[in-house]
């Protein structure tokens, strides 16, 4: 029987390390050819020389393992760079099928002493960098599809985050940047779907270098068993988003970690009040948003990330 990706190629940003490299080993170990990108720069800020070292690690693990994969270190947030990409894959392969956005850097502050480039540095990396890479990827398959007359099989699964759905109040770049990519996401699910290819974006909880600190209350379970927190509980996920079978799952968001798979819903109308004349006055707004919101725990329009029990991540 052959593997569900069998015969397909796939990029992964930030491969070199933590979620990244796991969701690369799953596509490999599913039949994917996969290209292996990572800046490779040591500090979870993006500090420190770039570095070819862990995409090629993770290259090598895949090709000893049987597969077929090759590295790519550039910058993903570079627009020039992100095009050599997808031109890489498509040169290597013949053509690119699978695009997994995961690249991404941490630059913690509260908003009130946040510095100009910390904010726009995450900003850079998470958000353009997913734009950068599905924008030559889209013109890969919207080309192919034109060609052929027909549909093609094109699969992007994003990387969001918890801190868009429940807040996280030093993260003020991150949080935004990811609740971009969820924006981003729809819209290309939108735009694509036409031509055969699905956009979806999860939101995994996962022990990496880049939640150690998040994370380090958590201890890891003894004996041996699988960490509950283990990137390796949210690569299968990936691996079924890219596949054929995932062909009606589009546009969707996922929070996945620990053996756990959560959609979100789309946010939905919790309340409407109309305005008795033709417009709102300020003494009617008070009128019927003051009690409603006076009854309700702040932020309760977030249940839906509060019976998820999500926190920062």
């Amino acid at each position: 029987m052959p593997l569900p990706l069998q015969g397909l190629s796939a990029i992964v940003t930030g491969a070199g390390r933590g979620l990244g490299r796991a969701e690369a080993l799953e596509l490999a170990r599913l039949g994917a050819a996969v290209v292996v990108n990572d800046y490779g720069r040591p500090g979870r800020d993006g500090s420190g020389d770039a570095s070819a070292g862990p995409a090629e690690e993770a290259a090598a693990e895949i090709r000893a393992s049987g597969g077929t994969a090759f590295a790519h270190t550039g910058d993903v947030s570079d627009f020039a760079q992100a095009r050599t990409l997808v031109e890489s894959a498509v040169d290597a392969f013949g053509r690119l099928d699978i695009l997994v956005n995961n690249a991404g850097i941490l630059r913690d502050r509260m908003v009130f002493s946040m510095a100009e480039e910390e904010w726009d540095s995450v900003l850079r990396v998470h958000l353009k960098g997913h734009f950068n890479t599905t924008r030559f990827a889209a013109a890969h398959w919207r080309e192919r599809s034109k060609r052929a007359g027909e549909p093609v099989f094109g699969r992007i699964v994003n990387t969001s985050s918890e801190a868009f759905l429940a807040g996280s109040a030093g993260q003020p770049n991150y949080a935004a940047a990811k609740g971009g990519i969820v924006g981003l996401t729809t819209s290309t699910a939108l735009a694509l779907g036409r031509y055969g290819v699905t956009a979806n974006a999860i939101c995994p909880r996962a022990r990496t270098r880049m939640t150690e600190d998040v994370f380090a209350g958590i201890e890891q379970p003894s004996g041996g068993g699988l960490d509950p927190l283990a990137p390796e509980h949210v690569a299968p996920l990936v691996g079924y988003l890219a596949s054929p079978a995932a062909a009606h799952v589009n546009g969707q968001l996922l929070v996945v970690h620990g053996g756990m798979v959560a959609v979100v819903e789309r946010p939905r109308v919790a309340a409407k009040f109309d305005s008795k004349q033709d417009t709102f006055t300020y003494d009617e707004l008070e009128a019927v948003l003051g009690p409603y919101y006076a009854d309700r725990p702040a932020g309760e329009t977030f249940a839906a990330a509060e019976v998820l029990g999500l926190k920062r991540g």
